[in-house]
């Protein structure tokens, strides 16, 4: 058995931070190369241990806190400018960072929790949910419009 420390969510196994043990082959053959997970070593361990108070720090404590936050971003559609083609066409893609950005200040949101159903490459309106706490998910309309 091989004690891991994992780098990214692994279903059925946990998410990143966590520290599993796993068969050898599963963490040789599967984990590792893919870079879903290191291995266990004391000075790993305590790496992960502050990156998680880090992530503690920014994430939405409570369910009140998440609800409310939902409330706050369903209300109002948020508005991403980018640089777009005459046919409305974007040079590159919307990314969860850039959604994160418009949202700024009216909710704490972590852009590794923005899901886009589809790449956002057009200047339109796009629905994307954003996972606020582990059960409160909010359904944010985003609006994409060429910049000035």
């Amino acid at each position: 058995m091989a004690k891991i420390i994992l780098t990214h969510e692994v279903a059925g196994l946990g998410v990143a931070g966590d520290i599993v043990t796993v068969k050898d082959g599963y963490a040789r053959n599967f984990l590792v190369p893919r870079k879903l997970a290191t291995p266990w070593t004391a000075g790993a361990e305590k790496q992960i241990e502050q990156l998680n108070k880090a992530r503690r720090a920014k994430e939405i404590s409570s369910i009140e806190e998440a609800q409310h936050a939902r409330d706050v971003l369903q209300t109002q559609p948020v508005t991403v400018e980018a640089k777009a083609g005459e046919s409305g066409r974007l040079f590159g893609a919307i990314t969860p960072a850039d959604i994160a950005g418009a949202i700024g200040d009216r909710a704490k949101v972590d852009k590794r929790r923005i899901h886009i159903g589809e790449h956002i490459k057009a200047v339109g309106d796009y629905t994307v949910q954003i996972a606020l706490h582990d059960e409160v998910s909010a359904t944010v309309e985003v609006k994409v419009v060429a910049a000035k």
